[in-house]
C-alpha cells in the first residue's frame, strides 16, 4: 500500500485495530472519577464575566482536537468553528448581540461562533470513504439543514465540555440575531450560524447559586 491508496476502513486489520485500542482504553480506565465529571459537568457553571488570562492558539487547536473525535451521524462532520480573539472580531460579533450580552463577549478572551455548513455532504468522500452516500443529501435542502443543525449542536456542546476538560471555563449564548452573524461573517457562503460559545478563565466573582435541576422522576421513564 502507498500513501496515495484509500484505506479501507472495514478491512478486518483495520478493525481489529480499532477493537483493541477500545480494549486498551478500558483497561487503562474504565470509568471517569468523580472530581472529574464535577469539572466537566456536575459541577461546572456557566461563565460571564472573565479575567485577563488570555487562551494561548495550541490551547484552541488541542481544543478542537478533542471536539472532532466527538461522533457524528455517518461522520458528516458540518460544524464549522470561528474563534473571534480580536477587538475588531468582537466589535463585529457585537452587533448581533442583544444588549445584556455585549459586555460578556467584549470581556471573554475568545467568542467561538459554531457554524454548521450547509454543504458539508460534499466532503463525504472523505469523511464517510466507505460508501458514497452523497445522494441521501443532494438536493434536499431540509434533509441537509436538519442533519447540520443537530450535529453541529452536538459538536458544540463536545467543544464545552472539552474546554472544561482542559481547564477553560465556558459561556454559551443565544441571546443574538443568526441572521446578523450570518451576513457579517458568512455571506456568500454555505456556512450558517447556530450558537455562541466564550471561552476563557473566568472571573468567579460574578457567579450567583446554582439554578434547580429536575429530579430523575420528574423528565425520565422506563417503557
Amino acid at each position: 500500500m502507498t500513501s496515495s491508496d484509500p484505506i479501507d476502513y472495514a478491512s478486518d486489520e483495520i478493525r481489529q485495530a480499532a477493537q483493541q485500542q477500545i480494549k486498551d482504553l478500558r483497561a487503562r480506565k474504565a470509568v471517569v472519577d468523580d472530581d472529574s465529571i464535577d469539572v466537566i459537568l456536575r459541577g461546572a457553571r456557566s461563565h460571564y464575566a472573565w479575567s485577563d488570562k488570555p487562551v494561548a492558539t495550541d490551547t484552541l487547536k488541542t481544543l478542537y482536537d478533542i471536539t472532532a473525535a466527538g461522533p457524528t451521524s455517518m461522520n458528516t462532520c458540518p460544524a464549522r468553528y470561528t474563534f473571534v480573539t480580536s477587538t475588531e472580531g468582537k466589535q463585529r460579533v457585537a452587533k448581533a448581540l442583544k444588549e445584556k450580552n455585549v459586555p460578556k463577549v467584549m470581556g471573554a478572551p475568545v467568542t467561538v461562533i459554531i457554524a454548521f455548513d450547509l454543504a458539508f455532504w460534499e466532503k463525504l468522500p472523505f469523511l464517510f470513504p466507505h460508501e458514497d452516500r452523497r445522494s441521501f443529501f443532494d438536493g434536499k435542502e431540509q434533509y441537509c439543514y436538519d442533519t447540520a443543525f443537530r450535529n453541529s449542536t452536538l459538536q458544540g456542546a463536545y467543544l464545552m465540555i472539552a474546554a472544561r476538560a482542559l481547564g477553560l471555563d465556558v459561556g454559551a449564548l443565544s441571546g443574538f440575531s443568526n441572521e446578523i452573524i450570518d451576513k457579517e461573517f458568512f455571506a456568500g457562503t454555505t456556512l450558517r450560524s447556530n450558537f455562541l460559545c466564550n471561552l476563557g478563565y473566568a472571573d468567579e466573582t460574578a457567579l450567583f447559586g446554582k439554578l434547580p435541576r429536575f429530579a430523575f422522576d420528574d423528565v425520565c421513564n422506563f417503557l
